[in-house]
Protein backbone atom coordinates (compact mmCIF):
# COMPACT_ATOMS: atom_id res chain seq x y z
CA UNK A 1 0.00 0.00 0.00
CA UNK A 2 2.30 3.12 -0.87
CA UNK A 3 1.50 5.82 -1.55
CA UNK A 4 -1.41 5.53 -4.25
CA UNK A 5 -4.02 7.60 -5.67
CA UNK A 6 -7.73 7.40 -5.88
CA UNK A 7 -9.86 4.86 -3.53
CA UNK A 8 -12.09 2.38 -4.85
CA UNK A 9 -14.97 4.09 -2.78
CA UNK A 10 -13.57 7.97 -3.97
CA UNK A 11 -13.99 6.36 -7.85
CA UNK A 12 -17.57 5.69 -6.72
CA UNK A 13 -18.76 8.37 -5.80
CA UNK A 14 -16.92 10.02 -9.21
CA UNK A 15 -18.77 8.04 -11.27
CA UNK A 16 -22.15 9.60 -9.95
CA UNK A 17 -20.97 13.25 -9.38
CA UNK A 18 -18.24 13.72 -11.40
CA UNK A 19 -16.04 15.04 -8.83
CA UNK A 20 -13.36 13.81 -6.43
CA UNK A 21 -13.06 14.81 -2.87
CA UNK A 22 -9.93 14.82 -0.47
CA UNK A 23 -11.33 13.31 3.35
CA UNK A 24 -9.16 15.44 6.04
CA UNK A 25 -7.68 12.62 8.02
CA UNK A 26 -7.89 15.13 11.20
CA UNK A 27 -11.68 15.20 11.15
CA UNK A 28 -12.79 13.01 8.34
CA UNK A 29 -14.29 15.79 6.96
CA UNK A 30 -14.33 16.63 3.19
CA UNK A 31 -11.33 19.40 3.38
CA UNK A 32 -11.24 19.97 -1.11
CA UNK A 33 -13.66 18.65 -3.87
CA UNK A 34 -12.60 19.43 -7.69
CA UNK A 35 -15.00 18.41 -10.82
CA UNK A 36 -13.30 15.78 -12.35
CA UNK A 37 -12.08 17.27 -16.42
CA UNK A 38 -14.30 16.13 -18.95
CA UNK A 39 -13.33 14.10 -22.22
CA UNK A 40 -13.48 17.57 -24.32
CA UNK A 41 -11.24 19.49 -21.47
CA UNK A 42 -8.74 16.55 -21.73
CA UNK A 43 -8.27 16.39 -25.47
CA UNK A 44 -8.16 20.06 -25.55
CA UNK A 45 -5.22 20.80 -22.52
CA UNK A 46 -3.09 17.47 -24.16
CA UNK A 47 -3.20 19.42 -28.21
CA UNK A 48 -2.21 22.42 -26.16
CA UNK A 49 0.93 21.00 -24.27
CA UNK A 50 1.75 19.19 -27.76
CA UNK A 51 1.63 22.62 -29.40
CA UNK A 52 3.71 24.52 -26.26
CA UNK A 53 6.42 21.67 -26.63
CA UNK A 54 7.35 22.67 -30.27
CA UNK A 55 8.17 26.13 -29.09
CA UNK A 56 9.27 25.27 -25.06
CA UNK A 57 11.99 22.86 -26.60
CA UNK A 58 13.13 25.40 -29.07
CA UNK A 59 14.18 28.12 -26.41
CA UNK A 60 17.54 28.02 -25.07
CA UNK A 61 18.84 25.59 -22.25
CA UNK A 62 19.61 28.33 -20.03
CA UNK A 63 16.69 29.90 -20.58
CA UNK A 64 14.36 26.99 -19.70
CA UNK A 65 16.40 26.54 -15.99
CA UNK A 66 15.79 30.15 -15.49
CA UNK A 67 12.02 29.71 -15.55
CA UNK A 68 12.22 25.98 -14.22
CA UNK A 69 14.23 27.74 -10.86
CA UNK A 70 11.66 31.14 -11.07
CA UNK A 71 9.34 28.54 -10.24
CA UNK A 72 10.58 26.33 -7.72
CA UNK A 73 11.81 29.75 -5.77
CA UNK A 74 7.61 31.12 -6.37
CA UNK A 75 6.84 27.11 -5.03
CA UNK A 76 8.92 28.29 -2.29
CA UNK A 77 7.16 31.63 -1.05
CA UNK A 78 4.11 29.79 -0.49
CA UNK A 79 5.14 27.29 2.13
CA UNK A 80 3.30 29.37 4.71
CA UNK A 81 0.14 28.08 2.98
CA UNK A 82 1.68 25.20 1.97
CA UNK A 83 2.01 23.12 5.20
CA UNK A 84 -0.48 23.51 7.33
CA UNK A 85 -2.67 22.58 3.74
CA UNK A 86 -0.45 19.31 3.67
CA UNK A 87 -1.50 18.64 7.31
CA UNK A 88 -5.23 18.84 6.59
CA UNK A 89 -4.98 16.84 3.66
CA UNK A 90 -2.33 13.94 4.81
CA UNK A 91 -2.00 14.66 8.69
CA UNK A 92 1.69 15.06 8.95
CA UNK A 93 2.35 17.60 11.62
CA UNK A 94 3.06 21.21 10.96
CA UNK A 95 6.68 20.91 12.85
CA UNK A 96 8.11 19.93 10.17
CA UNK A 97 7.59 22.64 8.32
CA UNK A 98 6.31 21.05 4.26
CA UNK A 99 8.87 19.68 1.72
CA UNK A 100 10.84 22.61 0.12
CA UNK A 101 13.83 22.17 1.97
CA UNK A 102 14.38 18.53 0.10
CA UNK A 103 12.70 20.04 -3.28
CA UNK A 104 15.17 22.96 -3.64
CA UNK A 105 17.70 20.54 -3.03
CA UNK A 106 16.44 17.95 -5.61
CA UNK A 107 15.54 20.70 -8.07
CA UNK A 108 19.13 22.63 -7.65
CA UNK A 109 20.96 20.28 -8.09
CA UNK A 110 18.92 19.09 -11.20
CA UNK A 111 19.26 22.20 -12.75
CA UNK A 112 23.22 22.33 -12.02
CA UNK A 113 23.80 19.36 -13.76
CA UNK A 114 21.51 19.67 -16.86
CA UNK A 115 23.83 21.46 -19.00
CA UNK A 116 26.62 18.60 -18.70
CA UNK A 117 23.37 15.54 -18.75
CA UNK A 118 22.26 16.88 -21.48
CA UNK A 119 24.99 17.47 -23.75
CA UNK A 120 25.58 15.48 -26.98
CA UNK A 121 28.20 12.70 -27.18
CA UNK A 122 30.45 13.91 -29.68
CA UNK A 123 31.84 10.53 -31.82
CA UNK A 124 33.74 12.51 -34.17
CA UNK A 125 34.19 15.70 -35.77
CA UNK A 126 36.66 15.94 -38.37
CA UNK A 127 37.10 17.32 -42.02
CA UNK A 128 34.97 14.18 -43.32
CA UNK A 129 32.24 13.34 -40.61
CA UNK A 130 30.86 14.78 -37.80
CA UNK A 131 29.06 11.97 -35.79
CA UNK A 132 27.55 12.60 -32.32
CA UNK A 133 24.33 11.43 -30.07
CA UNK A 134 21.92 14.10 -29.30
CA UNK A 135 19.42 14.07 -26.10
CA UNK A 136 16.01 15.06 -27.38
CA UNK A 137 13.19 15.42 -25.62
CA UNK A 138 10.65 12.74 -25.18
CA UNK A 139 7.57 14.53 -25.65
CA UNK A 140 4.28 14.88 -23.20
CA UNK A 141 4.91 13.82 -19.70
CA UNK A 142 2.73 12.58 -17.92
CA UNK A 143 3.40 12.33 -14.41
CA UNK A 144 0.60 10.35 -11.87
CA UNK A 145 2.01 11.24 -8.58
CA UNK A 146 1.51 9.85 -5.20
CA UNK A 147 0.18 11.69 -1.94
CA UNK A 148 2.73 10.80 0.75
CA UNK A 149 6.02 13.48 -0.15
CA UNK A 150 3.27 15.28 -2.82
CA UNK A 151 5.37 18.00 -3.96
CA UNK A 152 8.76 16.25 -3.37
CA UNK A 153 8.04 12.88 -5.70
CA UNK A 154 6.58 15.37 -8.36
CA UNK A 155 10.21 18.11 -7.99
CA UNK A 156 12.28 14.87 -9.01
CA UNK A 157 10.23 14.55 -12.38
CA UNK A 158 8.87 17.73 -12.94
CA UNK A 159 12.14 19.80 -12.80
CA UNK A 160 14.48 17.68 -15.37
CA UNK A 161 11.71 16.58 -17.70
CA UNK A 162 10.89 21.17 -18.47
CA UNK A 163 14.18 21.67 -18.14
CA UNK A 164 15.26 18.65 -21.35
CA UNK A 165 12.48 20.04 -23.43
CA UNK A 166 9.33 18.76 -22.57
CA UNK A 167 5.76 19.27 -21.68
CA UNK A 168 4.26 18.10 -18.50
CA UNK A 169 1.15 17.02 -17.25
CA UNK A 170 0.44 16.14 -13.84
CA UNK A 171 -2.76 14.02 -12.11
CA UNK A 172 -2.13 14.06 -8.78
CA UNK A 173 -3.85 12.25 -5.80
CA UNK A 174 -7.32 12.68 -4.48
CA UNK A 175 -5.91 12.82 -0.87
CA UNK A 176 -3.65 15.39 -1.78
CA UNK A 177 -5.78 17.36 -4.43
CA UNK A 178 -4.85 20.85 -3.89
CA UNK A 179 -0.94 20.52 -4.41
CA UNK A 180 -1.27 20.07 -8.26
CA UNK A 181 -2.87 23.17 -8.47
CA UNK A 182 -0.84 25.20 -6.69
CA UNK A 183 2.47 23.46 -8.47
CA UNK A 184 0.91 24.84 -11.83
CA UNK A 185 0.43 28.32 -10.22
CA UNK A 186 3.53 29.06 -9.28
CA UNK A 187 5.08 27.97 -12.45
CA UNK A 188 2.93 29.85 -14.33
CA UNK A 189 3.30 33.42 -11.96
CA UNK A 190 6.87 33.13 -12.33
CA UNK A 191 6.79 33.18 -16.03
CA UNK A 192 6.67 29.62 -17.12
CA UNK A 193 4.26 29.18 -20.77
CA UNK A 194 0.58 28.18 -19.66
CA UNK A 195 0.23 25.20 -21.49
CA UNK A 196 3.81 23.59 -21.12
CA UNK A 197 2.98 22.24 -17.25
CA UNK A 198 -1.05 21.60 -16.73
CA UNK A 199 -3.04 19.71 -14.00
CA UNK A 200 -6.05 17.60 -14.68
CA UNK A 201 -8.53 15.82 -12.42
CA UNK A 202 -8.75 12.73 -13.98
CA UNK A 203 -10.51 9.14 -12.60
CA UNK A 204 -8.63 6.03 -13.11
CA UNK A 205 -10.53 4.64 -15.98
CA UNK A 206 -10.07 7.99 -17.90
CA UNK A 207 -6.10 7.76 -17.32
CA UNK A 208 -6.22 4.22 -18.33
CA UNK A 209 -8.16 5.25 -21.67
CA UNK A 210 -5.56 8.24 -22.16
CA UNK A 211 -2.65 5.92 -21.82
CA UNK A 212 -3.71 3.11 -24.15
CA UNK A 213 -4.91 5.66 -26.44
CA UNK A 214 -0.94 6.30 -26.76
CA UNK A 215 -1.75 10.21 -25.15
CA UNK A 216 1.94 10.73 -23.49
CA UNK A 217 5.57 10.15 -24.70
CA UNK A 218 6.45 9.06 -20.83
CA UNK A 219 4.43 8.15 -17.74
CA UNK A 220 6.11 8.66 -14.27
CA UNK A 221 4.19 6.59 -11.56
CA UNK A 222 4.23 6.59 -8.20
CA UNK A 223 2.43 4.30 -6.90
CA UNK A 224 1.14 0.55 -5.44
CA UNK A 225 2.51 -2.44 -7.06
CA UNK A 226 -1.45 -2.75 -8.03
CA UNK A 227 -1.70 0.75 -9.65
CA UNK A 228 1.90 0.43 -12.08
CA UNK A 229 0.50 -3.20 -12.76
CA UNK A 230 -2.53 -1.10 -14.25
CA UNK A 231 -0.46 1.42 -15.77
CA UNK A 232 1.66 -1.34 -17.51
CA UNK A 233 -1.56 -3.40 -18.64
CA UNK A 234 -2.94 0.05 -20.09
CA UNK A 235 0.45 1.12 -22.02
CA UNK A 236 0.34 -2.52 -23.78
CA UNK A 237 1.89 -2.53 -27.47
CA UNK A 238 1.62 0.95 -26.94
CA UNK A 239 5.70 1.30 -26.28
CA UNK A 240 4.96 4.30 -23.99
CA UNK A 241 8.19 4.86 -21.89
CA UNK A 242 7.29 3.76 -18.18
CA UNK A 243 9.07 4.98 -14.72
CA UNK A 244 7.37 3.07 -12.16
CA UNK A 245 8.15 3.59 -8.33
CA UNK A 246 6.30 1.22 -6.71
CA UNK A 247 6.30 -0.94 -3.20
CA UNK A 248 8.89 -1.36 -0.85
CA UNK A 249 9.81 -3.26 2.50
CA UNK A 250 13.18 -1.48 2.94
CA UNK A 251 15.15 -2.67 5.81
CA UNK A 252 18.49 -1.98 8.08
CA UNK A 253 20.91 -3.92 9.28
CA UNK A 254 22.86 -2.66 12.77
CA UNK A 255 26.16 -4.86 13.37
CA UNK A 256 28.13 -5.26 16.45
CA UNK A 257 30.79 -2.27 15.74
CA UNK A 258 28.30 0.24 14.55
CA UNK A 259 27.29 3.78 16.84
CA UNK A 260 24.12 1.96 18.85
CA UNK A 261 22.76 5.75 19.25
CA UNK A 262 23.22 6.91 16.01
CA UNK A 263 21.50 3.57 14.53
CA UNK A 264 19.03 3.66 17.04
CA UNK A 265 17.71 7.79 16.07
CA UNK A 266 18.21 7.43 12.65
CA UNK A 267 16.16 3.85 11.81
CA UNK A 268 13.83 4.59 14.27
CA UNK A 269 12.95 7.86 12.60
CA UNK A 270 12.98 6.23 9.16
CA UNK A 271 10.54 4.26 10.39
CA UNK A 272 7.98 6.47 12.24
CA UNK A 273 8.49 10.02 10.56
CA UNK A 274 5.73 10.58 8.61
CA UNK A 275 4.04 8.04 10.46
CA UNK A 276 5.77 5.57 8.65
CA UNK A 277 4.33 6.84 5.21
CA UNK A 278 7.72 6.71 3.37
CA UNK A 279 8.56 5.15 0.31
CA UNK A 280 11.93 4.23 1.46
CA UNK A 281 11.06 4.87 5.34
CA UNK A 282 12.19 1.58 7.81
CA UNK A 283 9.84 -1.44 8.22
CA UNK A 284 12.02 -4.13 9.28
CA UNK A 285 15.54 -4.06 11.00
CA UNK A 286 18.45 -7.24 11.36
CA UNK A 287 20.50 -6.67 14.80
CA UNK A 288 23.51 -8.42 15.53
CA UNK A 289 23.12 -10.25 18.70
CA UNK A 290 26.05 -8.93 20.34
CA UNK A 291 24.22 -5.36 20.49
CA UNK A 292 20.75 -6.41 20.36
CA UNK A 293 19.50 -5.86 23.57
CA UNK A 294 20.73 -2.18 23.78
CA UNK A 295 19.45 -1.54 20.19
CA UNK A 296 15.93 -2.38 21.50
CA UNK A 297 16.41 -0.59 24.51
CA UNK A 298 17.12 2.77 22.59
CA UNK A 299 14.27 2.05 19.92
CA UNK A 300 11.83 1.53 22.80
CA UNK A 301 12.92 4.92 23.96
CA UNK A 302 12.69 6.85 21.17
CA UNK A 303 9.30 5.82 19.58
CA UNK A 304 7.45 6.24 22.80
CA UNK A 305 8.49 9.24 23.11
CA UNK A 306 6.37 10.53 20.35
CA UNK A 307 3.17 12.94 20.94
CA UNK A 308 0.30 11.71 18.56
CA UNK A 309 -2.17 13.91 17.91
CA UNK A 310 -3.82 16.79 15.61
CA UNK A 311 -0.99 17.66 13.33
CA UNK A 312 -1.71 21.32 13.30
CA UNK A 313 -0.62 21.42 17.03
CA UNK A 314 3.26 22.69 16.86
CA UNK A 315 4.22 19.92 19.65
CA UNK A 316 2.69 16.81 17.98
CA UNK A 317 5.70 14.64 16.17
CA UNK A 318 2.83 12.27 14.55
CA UNK A 319 -0.42 12.82 13.58
CA UNK A 320 -2.46 10.76 11.49
CA UNK A 321 -2.31 8.99 9.18
CA UNK A 322 -3.35 9.86 5.57
CA UNK A 323 -6.69 7.92 5.90
CA UNK A 324 -8.35 5.64 8.18
CA UNK A 325 -8.65 2.82 5.78
CA UNK A 326 -4.66 2.91 5.73
CA UNK A 327 -4.14 2.75 9.98
CA UNK A 328 -6.81 -0.85 9.44
CA UNK A 329 -4.15 -1.88 7.38
CA UNK A 330 -1.35 -1.51 10.15
CA UNK A 331 -3.27 -2.55 12.91
CA UNK A 332 -4.30 -5.85 11.10
CA UNK A 333 -0.31 -6.70 10.53
CA UNK A 334 0.15 -5.68 14.07
CA UNK A 335 -2.71 -7.96 16.03
CA UNK A 336 -1.59 -11.46 13.15
CA UNK A 337 2.19 -10.79 14.00
CA UNK A 338 0.87 -10.82 17.96
CA UNK A 339 -1.22 -13.75 17.84
CA UNK A 340 1.50 -15.53 15.60
CA UNK A 341 4.14 -14.64 18.95
CA UNK A 342 5.46 -11.54 18.35
CA UNK A 343 5.74 -8.94 21.23
CA UNK A 344 4.78 -5.29 20.67
CA UNK A 345 6.88 -3.71 23.37
CA UNK A 346 5.55 0.06 22.96
CA UNK A 347 3.02 0.42 25.94
CA UNK A 348 -0.23 2.14 24.82
CA UNK A 349 -0.11 4.19 28.26
CA UNK A 350 2.03 6.90 26.49
CA UNK A 351 -0.78 7.31 23.41
CA UNK A 352 -3.72 7.94 25.91
CA UNK A 353 -7.10 7.87 23.84
CA UNK A 354 -5.41 8.62 20.88
CA UNK A 355 -5.05 5.55 19.25
CA UNK A 356 -8.67 5.63 17.35
CA UNK A 357 -9.76 5.81 13.51
CA UNK A 358 -6.71 7.21 11.82
CA UNK A 359 -4.53 8.03 14.37
CA UNK A 360 -2.71 4.88 14.92
CA UNK A 361 0.02 4.82 17.91
CA UNK A 362 3.59 3.46 16.76
CA UNK A 363 4.89 -0.11 17.74
CA UNK A 364 7.92 -2.16 17.71
CA UNK A 365 7.94 -5.46 17.10
CA UNK A 366 10.55 -7.98 18.32
CA UNK A 367 10.09 -12.17 18.00
CA UNK A 368 9.20 -11.88 15.03
CA UNK A 369 9.47 -14.07 11.70
CA UNK A 370 9.23 -13.98 7.93
CA UNK A 371 6.17 -15.69 8.18
CA UNK A 372 4.49 -13.00 9.68
CA UNK A 373 2.94 -10.37 7.09
CA UNK A 374 4.52 -7.06 8.57
CA UNK A 375 7.72 -8.51 7.71
CA UNK A 376 6.84 -9.48 4.30
CA UNK A 377 4.26 -7.20 3.05
CA UNK A 378 4.48 -3.42 3.04
CA UNK A 379 2.84 -1.58 5.87
CA UNK A 380 3.42 1.84 4.92
CA UNK A 381 2.96 2.87 8.58
CA UNK A 382 4.23 3.58 11.71
CA UNK A 383 5.66 -0.46 12.92
CA UNK A 384 9.14 -1.86 12.85
CA UNK A 385 9.43 -5.77 13.39
CA UNK A 386 13.43 -6.26 14.65
CA UNK A 387 14.72 -9.48 14.77
CA UNK A 388 17.96 -10.80 16.18
CA UNK A 389 21.15 -11.99 13.47
CA UNK A 390 24.36 -14.03 14.44
CA UNK A 391 26.25 -13.24 11.18
CA UNK A 392 26.49 -10.84 8.05
CA UNK A 393 25.04 -13.89 5.85
CA UNK A 394 21.66 -14.35 7.99
CA UNK A 395 21.17 -10.79 7.40
CA UNK A 396 21.85 -10.71 3.90
CA UNK A 397 19.81 -13.44 3.14
CA UNK A 398 16.86 -12.31 5.15
CA UNK A 399 17.37 -8.78 3.59
CA UNK A 400 16.86 -10.59 0.18
CA UNK A 401 14.22 -12.92 1.23
CA UNK A 402 11.48 -9.90 0.30
CA UNK A 403 9.41 -8.97 -2.94
CA UNK A 404 10.40 -5.43 -2.87
CA UNK A 405 13.84 -4.02 -3.37
CA UNK A 406 14.43 0.21 -3.11
CA UNK A 407 16.70 0.71 -0.21
CA UNK A 408 19.08 -1.00 2.26
CA UNK A 409 20.43 0.79 5.59
CA UNK A 410 23.88 -0.58 6.72
CA UNK A 411 25.15 0.41 9.94
CA UNK A 412 28.89 -0.27 10.83
CA UNK A 413 31.91 1.45 11.38
CA UNK A 414 34.06 -0.98 8.42
CA UNK A 415 33.55 0.37 5.32
CA UNK A 416 35.00 -1.96 3.43
CA UNK A 417 32.37 -4.80 4.96
CA UNK A 418 29.28 -2.56 4.17
CA UNK A 419 30.43 -2.32 0.39
CA UNK A 420 30.71 -6.23 0.43
CA UNK A 421 27.51 -6.77 2.10
CA UNK A 422 26.05 -3.99 -0.32
CA UNK A 423 27.30 -5.71 -3.61
CA UNK A 424 24.95 -8.55 -2.49
CA UNK A 425 21.71 -7.17 -1.46
CA UNK A 426 19.17 -7.19 -3.88
CA UNK A 427 18.14 -3.12 -3.88
CA UNK A 428 18.33 -0.36 -5.81
CA UNK A 429 20.33 2.08 -2.89
CA UNK A 430 22.52 1.30 -0.41
CA UNK A 431 22.98 3.36 2.70
CA UNK A 432 25.76 3.02 5.03
CA UNK A 433 24.93 4.94 8.36
CA UNK A 434 21.89 6.34 6.98
CA UNK A 435 18.90 5.87 6.18
CA UNK A 436 15.67 7.39 4.37
CA UNK A 437 17.09 9.85 2.77
CA UNK A 438 16.85 11.00 -1.74
CA UNK A 439 20.54 11.71 -2.74
CA UNK A 440 19.74 13.78 -5.98
CA UNK A 441 23.18 13.08 -7.17
CA UNK A 442 22.47 9.12 -7.30
CA UNK A 443 19.75 7.45 -8.99
CA UNK A 444 16.37 6.82 -7.48
CA UNK A 445 15.91 3.35 -8.56
CA UNK A 446 14.41 -0.08 -7.26
CA UNK A 447 14.32 -3.68 -8.15
CA UNK A 448 11.99 -6.43 -8.37
CA UNK A 449 8.57 -5.42 -7.48
CA UNK A 450 9.71 -1.89 -6.43
CA UNK A 451 9.52 -1.21 -10.03
CA UNK A 452 11.95 0.00 -13.02
CA UNK A 453 13.55 2.86 -14.37
CA UNK A 454 15.42 5.92 -11.88
CA UNK A 455 14.46 9.27 -11.57
CA UNK A 456 17.04 12.13 -10.54
CA UNK A 457 20.61 12.36 -11.46
CA UNK A 458 22.17 12.29 -14.77
CA UNK A 459 19.92 8.98 -15.42
CA UNK A 460 17.34 11.11 -14.36
CA UNK A 461 17.42 13.57 -17.44
CA UNK A 462 18.41 10.22 -19.82
CA UNK A 463 15.04 8.44 -19.34
CA UNK A 464 12.83 12.41 -20.01
CA UNK A 465 14.81 11.85 -23.34
CA UNK A 466 15.73 9.79 -25.56
CA UNK A 467 18.91 9.17 -28.06
CA UNK A 468 19.55 10.87 -31.49
CA UNK A 469 22.29 9.65 -33.53
CA UNK A 470 23.74 12.19 -36.65
CA UNK A 471 25.86 10.68 -39.54
CA UNK A 472 26.89 13.59 -41.34
CA UNK A 473 29.04 13.35 -44.32
CA UNK A 474 31.08 16.43 -45.28
CA UNK A 475 31.69 17.63 -49.03
CA UNK A 476 34.79 18.26 -50.02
Amino acid sequence: MTAGNETASNEAASSRTRTIQCISPIDGKPYAERALASSAATADALARARLAQKDWVGRSLSERIALVRAGVAHLGEMNDEVVPELARMIGRPVRYGGEFSGVNERACYMADIAQQALQPIMVEDSDQFERRIDRVPQGVVFIIAPWNYPYMTVINTLVPALIAGNAVVLKHATQTLLVGERMVRAFIEAGLPPDIFQNLFLDHATTGELIAGKSFDFINFTGSVAGGRAIERAAAGTFTALGLELGGKDAGYVMADADLDAAAETLMDGAMFNSGQSCCGIERIYVAGEVYDDFILKAVELVSSHKLGDPLDPETTLGPMAAERFATEVRSQTIEAVRAGAMALIDPIHFPQDDRGAYLMPQVLVDVSHDMRVMRQESFGPVVGIMKVASDDEAIALMNDSNYGLTASLWTSDAERARRIGAQIETGTVYMNRADYLDPGLCWTGCKLTGRGGALSAIGYHNLTRPKSYHLKKII
